[in-house]
């Protein structure tokens, strides 16, 4: 947070988003826990915020999203990623491809969640990541309307069979960390 590049946004921003900034490394550290991770596919990588994230802590980084503007903006942000154009319902590599695959506030736009999950899950040895807005008004991130209740997310993993499913709240976020 301290680097040069970080310093003139991180102060344009208000303070909920700040946090949001701050949680990053702590969302890593999450995801991460208990399982040897090597490389993680990012999926909606938006601004790439996450990449880095993954990038930093000596991991192969490879990110998804459907929008090329999206797909070059997180390029500069995490050089050392790997980007493609794609989206979640369908993820271009083969099964069993990641040790980990994040969704990084994403699966609120997919039309079928399960569908989502489902891919998520094939293409992933040790975890499932979501990482979503909390259902409740708050001025950042989606509208309401397009947010997902935590306990649609977690019957949708029972639904595709994750052998362990934890819900972890954060300040500004909910991570679910679903288990193969």
């Amino acid at each position: 947070m301290h680097e040069k590049r970080y310093i003139a946004e991180i102060e344009r921003l208000r303070l909920p988003q700040r946090i949001a900034l701050l949680e990053i490394e702590r969302v890593a550290d999450l995801a991460l826990d208990g399982i040897e991770v090597q490389n993680v596919l990012d999926i909606g990588t938006g601004s790439g915020i996450f990449a880095e994230a993954f990038s930093k802590i000596g991991l192969a980084v490879t990110g998804i999203d459907p929008n090329p503007d999206m797909l070059q903006a997180a390029q500069a942000f995490a050089p050392d990623a790997i980007f493609q154009q794609g989206t979640v319902e369908e993820i271009p590599f083969a099964p069993r491809s990641f040790d980990l695959v994040f969704l990084g506030h994403v699966l609120h736009e997919s039309d079928d969640i399960i569908k989502a999950l489902a891919e998520s899950k094939r293409c992933a040895k040790h975890r499932v990541i979501v990482l979503e807005w909390p259902y409740r008004q708050e001025q950042d991130g989606p509208p309401l309307e397009h947010r997902l209740k935590t306990e649609d997310i977690l019957s949708a993993a029972r639904t595709i069979g994750f052998s362990r499913i934890e819900t972890i709240p954060l300040h500004h976020m909910v991570l679910f960390r679903f288990t193969i």
